[in-house]
């Protein structure tokens, strides 16, 4: 008689693997998404500082900050009417005006509700307000 050596698995071995990874992929995915939810976060508020700083770059140049609707795109773009001695930019390193981390326009209102000028992403959900990964990151907090 010959000893018919078993290769491969059981039916019953491959569900316990896959039960087993199941049971990993639930406890470590919530951790591994809360994380790319924090970075977003950062990413959007370390954004808005930049902002930020160009922004007070053009009000030192030109003693004023850019309008609601000359808006951020005057960071790299001189404003219509504006004299070349006033703008002294481009006030960022690329040629385009960042989308925030979730694939949305940052909202740029001046004069601001909370101080010369309001800077916001809407955050994940895309709309004002919200809470959670949907709250505003905003330049005034």
């Amino acid at each position: 008689m010959k000893n018919k050596s078993r290769k491969g698995f059981t039916l019953i071995e491959l569900l316990v693997v896959m039960v087993i990874l199941g049971l990993l992929a639930a406890l470590v995915a919530p951790k591994f998404f809360g994380k790319i939810s924090d970075s977003k976060i950062k990413t959007a508020k370390t954004q808005i500082e930049l902002f930020g700083g160009a922004l007070d770059s053009f009000y030192l140049d030109a003693g004023r900050y850019p309008t609601t609707e000359e808006g951020l795109q005057a960071l790299i773009e001189k404003p219509a009417g504006m004299e070349d001695s006033e703008w002294k930019g481009p006030y960022l390193p690329k040629e385009v005006i960042p989308k925030d981390p979730w694939g949305n326009e940052y909202v740029y209102k001046s004069p601001g509700e909370h101080g010369r000028y309001d800077l916001l992403s809407k955050g994940a959900d895309g709309e004002i307000g919200g809470t959670g990964d949907g709250e505003d990151i905003v330049s005034w907090r």
